[in-house]
């Protein structure tokens, strides 16, 4: 059959489009502790406009299903910003409680970590000593909440108790169970997600101390966690059974899996790497160097490379999936903290549904 200039036109557009389409890899948000939220072109990999989020402190942070809200902890105000992505514009910011941190979205709902008894600023070392006053102590004993935020109506419609300074937020693959991280008080805290109720805790200590980071694997099989000042990854089935420790390289924080649930990844903030593990036996396969307290890191939606936010080293690593190696470093001088993409993708702080 011979071809018109006219069909030749349209297979000629439409090739074009496709390609267009296939080029576009998304955004990345970063949250800067010392700013706003800066904006980086996963096709350029460059840094291309930064978020006033209206607040100083910034750091979970999470977004909504389409990618048209961008959700963003303030801790200083205690409050989390709603933020429309079309246009960078802060639409709305919402009271959640004090010290709010750690940011996860399912639906219409955010589920914000807030500490009433924080005092803020960096945590004690390992097996550190401190002078505490009596009613210091006190309120220490007063457990952090998971504010649960209808970002439909615009305000947060309850809370969950849960352990003194929680941290991780996770959900079962299910959607049935909010499943947290508690530092203060080594325990992991089940939970109804229709509820609220406690369904179960877990005691870390006679594995490791100060849990931080969960993630469910992709076959909602097993969680994992790791213990901070214990440099250990601890595994556990479905029904929150702890099967076994691994030891990992120093101060463990954030933690995820890839897509296909293979392979794990952990940024050991202090040994400066994102290590690499074998989901199944648990085997390091690498140590990947990078910079100074990274904590947060997200895939990006193709999979192709990781971004690892490394607060004290004034930038954004990123680091090829295939080769396992850092390729270059997106400069960030607001002390980045967490990292998530749109489309979403895996990571520390995010995961597709």
């Amino acid at each position: 059959m011979k071809l018109t200039h006219w069909m030749l036109a349209v297979l000629t557009s439409v090739t074009f489009s496709l390609n267009a389409t296939a080029a576009e890899r998304g955004k990345a948000y970063v949250s800067n502790q010392d700013g706003g939220v800066t904006v980086i072109d996963l096709n350029t990999m460059t840094a291309v406009t930064d978020i006033d989020v209206k607040a100083e402190g910034p750091r979970g942070l999470g977004l909504s299903e389409d990618g048209k809200l961008l959700i963003v902890a303030t801790r200083e105000n205690g409050s989390i910003s709603i933020i429309d992505t079309a246009t960078n514009e802060v639409m709305k910011q919402i009271p959640v409680g004090k010290n709010p941190e750690f940011v996860r979205v399912r639906g219409h709902f955010a589920f914000v970590s807030y500490e009433p008894s924080s005092k803020g600023g960096p945590p004690p070392a390992a097996g550190a000593f401190a002078v505490t006053t009596t009613k210091e102590a006190d309120d220490d004993k007063e457990p952090a909440r998971i504010g649960i935020v209808d970002l439909q109506l615009g305000k947060k419609i309850r809370e969950i108790v849960g352990g003194p300074e929680t941290e991780g937020i996770e959900f079962s693959l299910d959607g049935k169970q909010l499943v947290i991280t508690n530092e203060a008080d080594n325990t992991i805290t089940v939970h109804s997600m229709k509820t609220g109720k406690l369904l179960k805790t877990i005691k870390t200590h006679d594995f490791g101390d100060r849990p931080r980071g969960i993630k469910v694997s992709p076959d909602g099989k097993t969680y994992v966690v790791t213990l901070e000042f214990s440099n250990k990854l601890m595994v556990m089935d479905k029904n929150f059974k702890v099967l076994r420790t691994v030891d990992t390289g120093v101060a463990p924080y954030g933690i995820a899996f890839d897509r296909s649930g293979k392979h794990i990844f952990i940024a050991a903030n202090k040994s400066k790497t994102l290590e690499v593990y074998d989901a199944i036996t648990f085997e390091k396969i690498k140590d990947i160097s990078t910079g100074n307290r990274c904590w947060h890191f997200s895939f990006t939606p193709d999979d192709k490379e990781i971004l690892l936010a490394c607060g004290k080293s004034d930038g954004v690593f990123v680091i090829d999936v295939e080769k396992l190696s850092v390729t270059q470093k997106v400069e960030d001088k607001k002390t980045p903290w967490g990292v998530v993409t749109y489309p979403k993708s895996m990571g520390s702080l995010d995961n597709p549904l």
